[in-house]
């Protein structure tokens, strides 16, 4: 069996890249999922990119309104209605069916400071499914070279999820070398999810949550962009 990648793209929508990000998947028949800021989808703009990618069979997911702080560092009890209710409100009948939600990571690193309590229990009551991920290539850090890394972590394991940002750093400019040095080392493009990647599935705990989620007091988090 071949390895498998499954891209998923974070931060967008973004008129200034989303569009190419699009045309490169679909000149590869490749689907993939947007989880889309809500600040950016609340314009008339961001609205129908994320309705472009939603007709062209790729899946729109949750991933904040604001981005500024991972929820388990923040102190503050509205938080998980104001970044998750808010956007899933303006994803509206965009959405997938399971109420994709992926958690804001600071840089990446999985750890307590992605959910606070409050939270896991709007996501619960919500019915959401969180999808985190097992490959940061970080390419708003390294916006040329980024496949490289890419390409390493994939050939490390059977299926990749792997983290992009379809915002302006210039690194979605090497994202079709990517997938055709990827398609020329055999790999597979797919759209679902490494199962171990999901931890909660229309809120039902199906992995251990407690990794993720902070003890109730604000969880420190890595400050990086």
């Amino acid at each position: 069996m071949s390895r498998s990648i499954t891209l998923t793209f974070d931060n967008g929508p973004a008129s200034a890249v989303t569009p190419h990000v699009l045309d490169v998947l679909a000149r590869h028949g490749i689907r993939a999922t947007f989880f889309v800021l809500g600040q950016n989808l609340a314009s008339k703009e961001g609205r129908a990119l994320a309705c472009r990618a939603r007709e062209e069979g790729h899946w729109i997911g949750n991933h904040t309104y604001t981005h500024d702080v991972p929820l388990g560092a923040s102190s503050d009890p509205f938080a998980p209605r104001q970044e998750i209710g808010r956007t899933q409100a303006l994803i509206g009948e965009l959405s997938h069916p399971d109420r994709l939600f992926r958690p804001f990571g600071g840089g990446g690193v999985l750890g307590p400071h992605l959910l606070s309590r409050a939270a896991l229990a709007f996501l619960r009551e919500g019915r959401f499914t969180c999808v985190l991920w097992n490959s940061i290539p970080r390419d708003w850090d390294d916006p040329e070279g980024w496949p490289r890394t890419a390409l390493a972590q994939a050939r490390e394991q059977d299926w990749t999820l792997s983290v992009l940002h379809d915002y302006e750093t210039g690194a979605m400019a090497q994202l079709e070398p990517y997938i055709e040095q990827a398609l020329a080392e055999g790999f597979r493009f797919r759209q679902e999810f490494p199962p171990d990647c999901v931890p909660l599935v229309r809120g039902v705990p199906v992995h251990p949550m407690e990794a993720f989620v902070s003890n109730g007091q604000p969880s420190s988090f890595p400050q990086e962009t």
